[in-house]
């Protein structure tokens, strides 16, 4: 097991994951990045907001950088006349 480190970035501020979560490989931390970032998304819609400007950044135990998710590859946004 591996430990990583989810951290949310809107290019001004920093929410650290102080504590991380051991994950098997990079493949799940990958999948959970998604999943937290349309978790977020989502909970955002109800309150009748998307904000795609944010981005979630993994870092493994050495704080390097390992996977970066921006928030507008989260979703697919069909407009009305698609």
């Amino acid at each position: 097991m591996a430990l990583y480190y989810f951290h949310l970035r809107d290019g001004v501020d920093v929410l650290l994951d102080p504590e991380g979560c051991e994950l098997p490989n990079l493949a799940v931390a990958e999948v959970r990045a998604l999943a937290s970032a349309r978790s977020i998304l989502s909970a955002d819609a109800l309150e009748g907001l998307l904000k795609l400007d944010m981005r979630i950044d993994v870092e493994d135990s050495t704080g390097a950088i390992v996977h970066s998710l921006e928030f507008q590859d989260a979703v697919v946004i069909t407009p009305p006349d698609a």
